[in-house]
């Protein structure tokens, strides 16, 4: 194994590795992050399942093994032989993770609701590079690892247990804040080189932090209702159920705003319904009302005033999403916005819109599809 090892370190291409492998923490974060947007597609496949909990287990025994290196009993053996390629592996983990709840949030089309995920995402893809210590920094390793552990448990807990509330959400954030002080203090009593590297009170100070910064993001509604997902929402002229199919008319939006279906400027000639389609994803089993609520924005006032709340129920099991739509006749000029929300009335999309009143029916730029 140690001539295999000096032999490749004396070929070209590991040459070429030693000199650039200041690069690699970053390119195995970003490894880990494509091999799972090129892989994973519904958290309730079993797939998914299995290949994020896979993750998760061998993220969580890495550190165990990076952190614990320096006992005796790993003297002579493949761990102490091998630790230098931990952090690698470490940072595959934390990319495949990562993307996890990149792919999931961002079936979302409210992007100012899952900004601060992406965010998250670009500060753990840059951290290192900012750090002198890299991922050899026990604050940083432990602090991604809970941010990590938190979405994966929020994730994967109301998949397999089928419901999902404000208290759901809670004690996944309590498993998550508990496993991560249990392998914390497991690692602390094990390894004398973590003892006197580290302050435990500041590190748990750091946890708890994060975990706290985490439930005032889900309750100022920053944070999409997980697993719950917008998939598309949109403001349309008509809207038919053909088939078990959806045919609906809508203003499509000018080429250059390439991340929304819709125009926001709805022509809207007199008498005529104005429809809101969105189509919500759940996984399989989990059942749950949604609500539009519509909102006229008062330019008097320099308010939003709520005009009506209807519900539909959300079943999951389409890969497509749960359709739905509702609509409101006789709706004055101006700026609305619908949101869609869960009981809790947390936010899993927005879809705004203008009304501009025309005598004659629109006809530029109108598209006919079906969801």
């Amino acid at each position: 194994m140690k001539k295999a090892l000096v032999r490749y370190r004396n070929s070209v291409f590991g040459r070429f590795v030693f000199r650039n492998q200041k690069y690699a923490p970053i390119l195995f974060f970003m490894g880990g992050f494509i091999f799972d947007t090129l892989t994973l597609g519904r958290i309730d496949r079993v797939y998914d399942t299995v290949v994020l909990c896979s993750h998760m287990t061998l993220l969580s025994i890495t550190l165990y093994l990076y952190n614990t290196v320096d006992e005796a009993r790993w003297e002579g053996t493949f761990i102490r032989r091998y630790f230098e390629y931990f952090p690698l592996v470490i940072q595959f983990f934390f990319g495949a993770l990562s993307s996890a709840f990149v792919i999931y949030f961002f079936r979302s089309v409210s992007m100012s609701k899952t900004m601060f995920f992406f965010i998250l995402l670009v500060l753990l893809l840059f951290a290192n590079e900012f750090l002198k210590k890299k991922i050899s920094n026990k604050y940083l390793q432990f602090s991604v690892y809970f941010f990590i552990s938190f979405t994966f448990f929020a994730f994967m807990i109301p998949t397999l247990i089928k419901e999902m509330n404000t208290f759901i959400f809670i004690i996944s954030g309590l498993v998550s804040l508990v496993s991560t002080l249990a392998l914390i203090r497991f690692i602390y009593r094990s390894s004398p080189g973590t003892r006197a590297e580290i302050s435990l009170k500041k590190l748990i100070g750091l946890i708890l932090s994060i975990y706290i910064t985490i439930n005032v993001f889900y309750t100022l509604n920053l944070i999409p209702p997980v697993p719950l997902a917008m998939d598309t929402g949109l403001v349309a002229h008509d809207v038919r159920k053909m088939n078990n199919e959806y045919i609906v008319i809508y203003e499509k939006s000018p080429w250059y705003v390439f991340w929304r279906k819709y125009d926001t400027n709805f022509h809207r000639q007199a008498s005529e319904r104005v429809y809101v389609f969105t189509s919500v994803f759940a996984p399989t089993d989990l059942k749950k009302s949604v609500f539009h609520r519509w909102k006229w924005y008062n330019p008097e006032t320099g308010k939003w005033e709520v005009t009506d709340k209807i519900n539909f129920k959300v079943t999951g099991g389409r890969d497509r999403g749960f359709r739905g739509y509702t609509h409101k006749n006789n709706l004055r000029e101006g700026q609305w916005r619908v949101d869609v929300i869960t009981e809790e009335e947390l936010v899993l999309g927005v879809v705004d819109f203008e009304i501009k009143n025309t005598s004659e029916p629109h006809k530029e730029g109108m598209v006919k599809k079906s969801f």
